[in-house]
């Protein structure tokens, strides 16, 4: 399978047309974090999710500790690494603090800002939802820990802050566009407007 990952790769990086970035969850050997690169993969995708403190009431299959090796793996490779969390699953404010600490000290690229979507059947489905102005407090908390990162606002902005969600983007740098992994988003297309409405510049990458 690793081969088979690898051969993907190189196509996509020599055809010279996209930047190869993938999300392919737990490495466990530094070898293959090392494959990786030299195959051409330019970002790790791998979401901490939540801090060390409140990881296992959310996470039974494997341990925070695991996503710590997994961007430990990658950094060390020469990789550069995505990762940030989803609030809203029953953290306090302090494990939210924690979290941007622990993405600070591994020295991650790009951190991308979830936040829950309550779905119906799911465990975390009564949960109370943040309120917008939690959540811009959440992204300029992010900002002022980690002020020389790409801050990433994506899944779940546009039911949570609604109204309030071009005021994300004045602490926060990117937008993670269109549909996410489990819930849909909006039309990039209206992204686009609400950010140039603000004066910013579109920056396609």
């Amino acid at each position: 399978m690793l081969d088979q990952v690898c051969q993907r790769i190189e196509d996509l990086s020599q055809s010279g047309r996209v930047r190869a970035d993938a999300s392919l969850g737990l490495i466990e050997s530094q070898n293959v974090a090392q494959r990786l690169k030299e195959a051409g993969l330019s970002v790790y995708n791998h979401n901490l999710e939540t801090a060390s403190s409140f990881f296992d009431q959310i996470c039974t299959t494997h341990t925070h500790q695991d996503r710590i090796n997994t961007i430990q793996h990658c950094k060390s490779a020469g990789l550069r690494v995505c990762s940030g969390g989803i609030f809203g699953m029953g953290e306090t404010v302090e494990q939210r603090a924690e979290l941007a600490i622990e993405l600070q000290e591994l020295d991650v690229d790009v951190v991308p800002l979830n936040f829950l979507v309550r779905i119906e059947g799911t465990p975390l489905k009564d949960n109370d939802p943040l309120s917008p102005m939690e959540i811009l407090t959440t992204i300029a908390a992010f900002r002022f820990a980690l002020p020389q990162k790409e801050i990433m606002v994506a899944g779940g902005r546009e039911v949570n802050l609604r109204s309030l969600q071009p005021l994300g983007l004045y602490a926060a740098n990117s937008l993670f566009v269109s549909d996410y992994l489990t819930t849909p988003g909006q039309p990039a297309s209206e992204d686009h407007r609400m950010i140039e409405d603000l004066g910013f510049r579109v920056v396609r990458h």
